[in-house]
């Protein structure tokens, strides 16, 4: 049985662990743990999976709640994938920014083929500025 929240005070340490479980780790800072904080705390929603109490899924989203939502990151632990929770953390966030909002994310690599058959739809004229 999976429980769905919508958690703004979620831990720093689960969020790392999760990353990690689900291999979202080797795209995202978990050794800098001032960086994850600042990514938890400054998310507008944090939708989360888990069972027994345990954190095994997530969506990290930022959004003006009027026009777009930035899904940042979807992760969802390796034991647990393959059972539809990564499209529910979709369906969940996007019913919390509101379903008038575009909802966007940039995939992973390793995960690109998954989101279209969550019904997402690529797009060809994204531009980014790389970090520095």
């Amino acid at each position: 049985m999976i429980e769905y929240l919508v958690e703004p005070n979620l831990s720093v340490d689960e969020y790392r662990e999760v990353l990690i479980r689900s291999e979202l780790a080797e795209r995202r800072p978990v050794d800098d743990l001032e960086k994850l904080t600042k990514m938890v705390r400054n998310a507008d929603i944090l939708c989360t999976a888990r069972s027994a109490g345990q954190l095994v899924g997530i969506a990290r989203s930022m959004t003006d709640f009027a026009h777009a939502t930035y899904l940042a990151d979807l992760a969802v632990d390796q034991a647990f994938q393959k059972q539809g929770i990564g499209r529910e953390l979709i369906a969940r966030t996007h019913e919390v920014a509101g379903k008038h909002t575009i909802l966007l994310l940039l995939a992973a690599p390793k995960a690109a083929s998954y989101y279209p058959h969550v019904g997402m739809e690529k797009h060809d004229s994204c531009w980014i500025i790389p970090r520095e």
